[in-house]
């Protein structure tokens, strides 16, 4: 079953969502892409972040120049409810290059108009390419908090760029001071969410495996309670 994303009005009512964690230099001094949320942000404001942000209506309809590997995708599904893994990975690509400025696609041609928000990734002459994400973790905002997501943690190697990594300058203006974070001081020089301080602890611990995880992390914040799990993967229905 395809998810289906209609606009929200509801500011608290919780939105799929995804976030890239592009990783450079890996098998040497990892560093991460970063950058720094504005003061007058409802979400996380002044806080250093990784981009990413809500999956829009029509990101399921985004045609993939070839399609996040299998393993990753059934581990989206596990824990849901909709197979979300087509339009979280196009959202994942579409922050990644709104946010920063780099392209993760192939060359192509977009057959149709592509959605105005997609337009100037279409005008790079890049069909988005979601092959090189790896699902590393989940987390949904804990209640109380003015805007709540579930959100999905991508992990891709700065090699699968097709852009220049230290070329910011298509990049909306939504993060500002984008900069490659060395991995192993990321968490004591910079002001980080709680909930990005763990994701860089795993990415920590895997920095030097390029094989996706096998499980992934899954940090369900309910109402009732605070639960967390591993996704190892599910199978679509036959």
């Amino acid at each position: 079953m395809t998810a289906s994303y209609p606009k929200h009005s509801d500011k608290t009512a919780i939105r799929d969502a995804a976030t890239v964690i592009v990783l450079r230099d890996r098998m040497t001094e990892p560093r991460v892409l970063m950058g720094q949320r504005g003061a007058r942000a409802a979400f996380m404001p002044n806080k250093f972040v990784f981009p990413g942000g809500a999956v829009d209506a029509g990101d399921a309809d985004i045609p993939l120049a070839r399609p996040m590997p299998d393993g990753c995708a059934a581990r989206l599904r596990d824990d849901s409810e909709t197979d979300r893994s087509h339009a979280l990975a196009a959202a994942a690509i579409r922050e990644l290059w709104e946010e920063t400025g780099q392209v993760l696609g192939q060359p192509g041609d977009w057959t149709g108009a592509p959605p105005e928000d997609w337009h100037s990734f279409a005008a790079t002459g890049h069909l988005p390419d979601a092959s090189a994400l790896q699902f590393v973790f989940r987390a949904i905002t804990p209640p109380g908090r003015p805007r709540r997501f579930d959100a999905r943690f991508f992990l891709v190697d700065a090699t699968a760029l097709a852009s220049d990594p230290d070329d910011f300058s298509p990049a909306c203006d939504e993060l500002s001071h984008l900069q490659w974070v060395p991995l192993a001081t990321a968490r004591h020089d910079y002001d980080l969410p709680f909930i990005t301080e763990v994701v860089l602890a795993e990415i920590e611990a895997r920095a030097h495996d390029p094989a996706p995880p096998a499980s992934v992390p899954f940090f369900r914040n309910d109402d009732e309670s605070n639960l967390f799990k591993r996704l190892y993967g599910a199978r679509l229905p036959d």
